[in-house]
């Protein structure tokens, strides 16, 4: 078989499970926005189970529903025969995935839930399933066809489910008015959590910040920057920005200037400013393209006065990339 018959099979894969993804439309029903609101009113913690392959896409949406602020974890129903059923509580909700909605291994957890009057949301293909007859909430997916040769292989069928329980944790999360300020709560690790980290969150502020009061000389200057480390000193009047000076530029004035000439007779009077809510990637972006190591921050009134803005903080470029940003 050449290399091309490959790329020719998968994307025929790829084709029929888009097309049977498709299908997912039929479950946005009624079932659908009780399950919503059901989860929404939770009083507790928001279970999720299965077995094999819905397993596996159970404990993805626990996860997720966990990343966005809503308790959840995942239970074994194989496990919970020994043990663990005793995580699940009346205030709890219990959602359940299995395809076909017969396995076996979920009768004893169907029967404690029903017993303890624990609310079931379920989701399998099949109407007459043991899991849809134990469920309060019955939500039923689409048959669909699987992409693979032989077409038994679990595909589209694992693909619809995990969809539905994105749909599910999406229309939660816009309910709950959940924003990236929230998830980068949930979430500071990782790639993700640097994605969603402000300038605000990585600056220097304080007595760590390189300012000088704008009478004070290149000497004074030289000091200040050997000090703090940052390469720049912020020219101050009246506890307003007035100007930055670099330490490249300092230097190179030094060859010209007496120690003692003062720092506003050669400073750049419009220094880079930058909004404190930012991200943190714009921000390096933008240091990036202008070709600099540092921004100074102030706060979203000043930026938008662009007027007298005092100084909230100062990011550098080292701090970024230590933070993961890229």
């Amino acid at each position: 078989m050449s290399k091309k018959n490959y790329i020719s099979l998968a994307k025929k894969s790829a084709d029929l499970q888009i097309k049977e993804l498709k299908k997912i439309k039929k479950t946005f029903n009624k079932s659908f926005e009780t399950a919503v609101e059901l989860i929404l009113n939770c009083k507790g913690k928001v279970i999720f189970a299965g077995v094999g392959k819905s397993g596996l896409i159970a404990r993805k949406i626990s996860a997720t529903f966990s990343s966005v602020g809503i308790p959840s974890f995942f239970c074994d129903p194989a496990q919970a025969l020994h043990g663990d059923m005793g995580q699940i509580q009346k205030k709890d909700i219990l959602i359940i995935f299995s395809y076909s909605g017969n396995t076996s291994e979920l009768t004893n957890m169907l029967k404690y839930a029903n017993r303890y009057r624990i609310k079931i949301i379920g989701v399998a293909s099949k109407p007459d399933s043991i899991l849809l007859k134990a469920s309060d909430i019955k939500i039923i997916l689409p048959k669909v066809k699987e992409s693979d040769l032989t077409g038994i292989v679990p595909t589209s069928s694992t693909s619809i489910t995990l969809l539905l329980g994105d749909c599910l944790a999406t229309t939660v999360m816009h309910q709950k008015k959940f924003s990236k300020e929230k998830f980068k709560v949930f979430h500071p690790g990782g790639n993700i959590g640097a994605s969603l980290l402000l300038a605000k969150d990585i600056m220097v502020v304080g007595s760590k910040m390189p300012i000088i009061n704008y009478k004070k000389s290149l000497k004074d200057a030289l000091k200040i920057i050997n000090k703090k480390k940052l390469g720049i000193v912020v020219i101050i009047k009246n506890r307003y920005i007035k100007g930055l000076v670099t330490d490249g530029d300092l230097r190179r004035e030094l060859k010209n200037f007496s120690k003692n000439k003062r720092l506003d007779n050669f400073m750049s009077k419009k220094p880079l400013v930058v909004n404190e809510n930012m991200t943190a990637s714009k921000a390096l972006a933008i240091m990036n393209e202008k070709k600099i190591t540092s921004l100074l921050i102030v706060s979203d009134n000043d930026y938008k006065k662009k007027k007298k803005m005092k100084l909230k903080g100062i990011i550098h470029i080292h701090f970024l990339l230590k933070s993961g940003v890229k």
